[in-house]
């Protein structure tokens, strides 16, 4: 689906930026006109043309709350948090650029003002991690504080726990869910602020904050379960092999082998693991990144995220992030979501769903649906309705969630 731009990245992303507006992240004439202002492959004009949409938002957000108009500023402030989200987007080359820290931090602070006035709980918490924390929100149904399943949502690769609330969490609140959205090493603040670099052994992750989830009053232990978006889709599979507590698994989209999205030549993944051949991988990449914005991206950002040194630093640290030796050790009922174009990690969720043992489903979005591009951007209705209806069936007990 090519929207706007003719590379591959940039038209993902505003597509992804615009999805959100189904949840009141995004106005699609504010999408677009910022979109068509930017400079295609030119990674500062997407910067400062998001940027400035976002500051517009959150000053509109601003003028609205001094005059008592709560609804309107609230409205504001989730779009901006989303635009900023956008504008920091392609600013990893550098991960020393301060903007990657200002304005992500511009995007946390829009979408806190906001979720102040939301009409349901959105609440900050700080979940214990081994002698610091991690970041996240609890998103309730009501203020009853009545036991309710929870939903724990986490992204992936590069998203955001204040994405999250657009992407899944507003839909699973109106169905009866307490949502717990949360991120761990290589994502968000984690990366940015407390410089913890993605890892392969997640579960050393989502067993605190299944721990964090236990201590509230709001949360049913029999009813807990896990989505994970993207390279979540690695990530939470990976943590309930070895998390028992979880009742249930989303994997959207199902990764069975992170590395293989190198692919990499057999003669190339031979010359990864000498010095020499590695030093040839990085002279190619370097070159390639220089013209190809995508690229530049995805592996600009998995430096950053992984803490590698070079391009074949990083490759060869994604060796580890595979179920090959984990899949079967899963127990509880795992949905393997896959979308029929999805150009980021293409076979990778049949993979997945074929090595487990678990009670399993798998989910095909199509393009005859519109829903054929990675985790179903562009698709954000019929996505969670497909997959939280599935949720409902195990824990509504086989009814579907009620609207609140």
């Amino acid at each position: 689906m090519e929207l706007v731009f003719k590379d591959t990245q940039y038209s993902f992303q505003t597509l992804r930026a615009l999805s959100y507006a189904v949840a009141g992240g995004a106005d699609v004439g504010e999408v677009l006109k910022t979109a068509f202002s930017i400079k295609e492959g030119d990674d500062e004009s997407w910067y400062r043309e998001w940027l400035k949409t976002g500051e517009q938002r959150e000053k509109a957000g601003d003028d609205f709350l001094a005059l008592g108009r709560k609804i309107s500023a609230r409205q504001e402030f989730f779009k901006a948090s989303n635009y900023y989200r956008t504008a920091e987007f392609f600013l990893h080359t550098n991960p020393e650029d301060p903007r990657i820290v200002s304005v992500w931090k511009k995007s946390r602070d829009s979408f806190r003002k906001a979720a102040k006035l939301a009409d349901h709980p959105i609440m900050p918490v700080e979940i214990p991690f081994e002698g610091t924390t991690l970041a996240g929100y609890l998103c309730l149904v009501d203020k009853s504080r009545a036991k309710r399943p929870l939903l724990l949502v986490q992204s992936g690769f590069d998203g955001t726990i204040e994405e999250l609330y657009f992407e899944t969490a507003h839909f699973a609140v109106k169905r009866g869910y307490n949502v717990l959205l949360f991120e761990g090493p290589g994502q968000g603040g984690v990366i940015r602020v407390q410089k913890l670099p993605f890892r392969p052994n997640w579960e050393t992750v989502v067993t605190p904050v299944v721990d964090y989830a236990l201590t509230r009053k709001e949360v049913d232990a029999k009813r807990i379960a896990l989505m994970g978006i993207s390279l979540g889709g690695y990530f939470a599979p990976r943590a309930v092999a070895f998390e028992k507590r979880i009742k249930a698994c989303i994997a959207n989209g199902g990764v069975y082998d992170f590395h293989m999205a190198a692919r990499l030549p057999p003669e190339e993944e031979k010359e990864l693991d000498t010095q020499k051949g590695a030093e040839k991988i990085d002279r190619a990449i370097y070159s390639r990144m220089k013209t190809n914005p995508s690229f530049r991206w995805s592996i600009a950002n998995g430096m950053f995220t992984f803490h590698a040194k070079s391009p074949s630093d990083w490759f060869k640290m994604t060796r580890s992030y595979t179920m090959k030796d984990v899949a079967a050790k899963i127990t509880c009922p795992m949905l393997i979501v896959d979308s029929e174009g999805d150009k980021d990690m293409p076979g990778q969720a049949r993979k997945l769903y074929d090595a487990l043992k678990s009670p399993k489903d798998f989910m095909l979005f199509t393009k005859e649906e519109g829903a054929e591009e990675h985790c179903q951007m562009g698709a954000i209705l019929i996505s969670n309705a497909r997959i939280l209806d599935w949720l409902d069936g195990i824990m509504m007990k086989g009814k579907a969630g009620k609207q609140r």
